[in-house]
């Protein structure tokens, strides 16, 4: 998920004390044009958002992160560099920048290894470190050029092709988003039984899309699958969501056409543009690409509407029908901002499930939900970050 840079955000601007970013030197016509550097290194889980950012930052979009689910603690990061672009004193300069991204949790970035090779083609090249990925107990974030494995085939697919977003699925942050997603939907705080109203989700930050698209899923399979009354969920879900970045927004609305979801429609708030403010509607099926939308009732499907904008633009989305769910998947400082206009977005009967934040955050960001009128719980945490649960601290009519 892509927040905002905040001047409390250690990955906003340059960090403090560190070497001026690097400005690679313009590539000249010949042969180094067809040469490559390969940056490794090991992605420390407290270090390997703020790196991608920093990467991204810097122009340097040829980026993954190589894991197996098997081995989740074992995670190196990949880049690839214009060789020409980038000569010793630049690589030098790209060093000291991400280095001073571990001074402000106390750490050490692993070394850097650098790998020259020859030229290739980088549409495919990245692919192959992305593997099919189980979360919880009933998703799968998959590749969306792959196939679903059998072994995997009782879950709910959420396909999902990074491009220039982040929210793979793979960083600790969105697993415990997904993860307790899954929980509220299935938990006493999710949809009631014989609830005939769709559920609404409010995800801001959506990055990829891809907490969205899990919602839609978890509450559309049914549905979408043709299951019974008894097992289909009848409310179906409307999900509304938000980013600040433009790239991010286009990726929500490409990771949705690869799920069934469709394509947007006609924009949905005065004064956006078609493909980044829109609606679409249809209901995937657990296997994603290619699902026939269902028939039936509108409520019996799923509606996604996104935006770009921050809390304010979701706002406009929900148009005064705070959501049941809020996503939050974005850095603590930027949640403490954004905490005053959640009563905007989130119905005081709801659920926020808070992400994004280091659990040694979490106080210091509890006491700031609560002035802002939330109560907040620490409900799971994964090696050093945390998800925090809210709810309105105000009587529910």
């Amino acid at each position: 998920m892509r927040p905002d840079p905040s001047p409390d955000d250690p990955t906003a601007g340059q960090p403090p004390g560190s070497a001026p970013a690097p400005t690679p030197v313009r590539a000249q016509a010949g042969a180094d044009l067809q040469t490559w550097w390969r940056l490794e290194l090991l992605a420390l889980p407290e270090l390997e958002e703020s790196l991608l950012w920093k990467l991204q930052a810097l122009g340097i979009h040829r980026v993954a992160i190589e894991h197996t689910p098997r081995t989740p603690d074992q995670r190196q990061l990949l880049a690839w560099l214009p060789a020409a672009d980038w000569p010793q004193p630049e690589r030098r300069q790209l060093e000291l920048a991400l280095a001073a991204l571990s001074d402000p949790f106390g750490l050490t970035l692993p070394p850097i290894t650098w790998q020259q090779q020859g030229d290739e083609d980088w549409s495919l090249s990245w692919k192959q470190h992305w593997q099919p990925d189980p979360v919880g107990s009933r998703l799968l974030v998959l590749p969306a050029w792959l196939d679903c494995p059998v072994e995997f085939a009782d879950r709910l697919a959420i396909r999902i092709d990074p491009g220039n977003a982040f929210g793979t699925g793979s960083h600790p942050t969105t697993r415990l988003c997904l993860e307790a997603l899954e929980r509220w939907a299935e938990g006493p705080e999710g949809p009631r039984e014989g609830q005939t109203r769709p559920v609404r989700v409010a995800d801001l930050g959506c990055g990829s899309g891809i907490l969205a698209l899990a919602a839609l899923k978890l509450f559309t399979a049914g549905a979408a699958l043709g299951a019974p009354a008894a097992s289909a969920p009848a409310h179906g879900c409307q999900v509304f969501a938000v980013d600040c970045d433009p790239l991010a927004v286009r990726a929500t609305w490409a990771n949705a056409a690869c799920n069934g979801f469709g394509a947007p429609a006609a924009p949905s708030v005065p004064g956006g543009d078609a493909g980044v403010v829109g609606s679409a509607h249809g209901a995937g099926a657990a296997g994603g690409a290619g699902a026939a939308l269902a028939r039936g009732p509108q409520d019996r499907v799923g509606s996604l509407q996104v935006a770009q904008g921050s809390v304010e633009g979701l706002a406009a989305l929900l148009a005064g029908q705070p959501a049941d769910l809020l996503l939050c998947n974005i850095l603590a400082p930027v949640i403490e901002a954004l905490a005053p206009a959640f009563a905007t977005v989130l119905a005081p009967g709801g659920v926020g499930l808070l992400s994004g934040l280091l659990v040694s955050q979490v106080e210091g960001l509890s006491q700031a939900l609560a002035a802002a009128g939330w109560r907040a719980e620490l409900v799971a945490q994964q090696s050093q970050w945390g998800l925090l649960a809210i709810h309105s601290a105000r009587p529910v009519a």
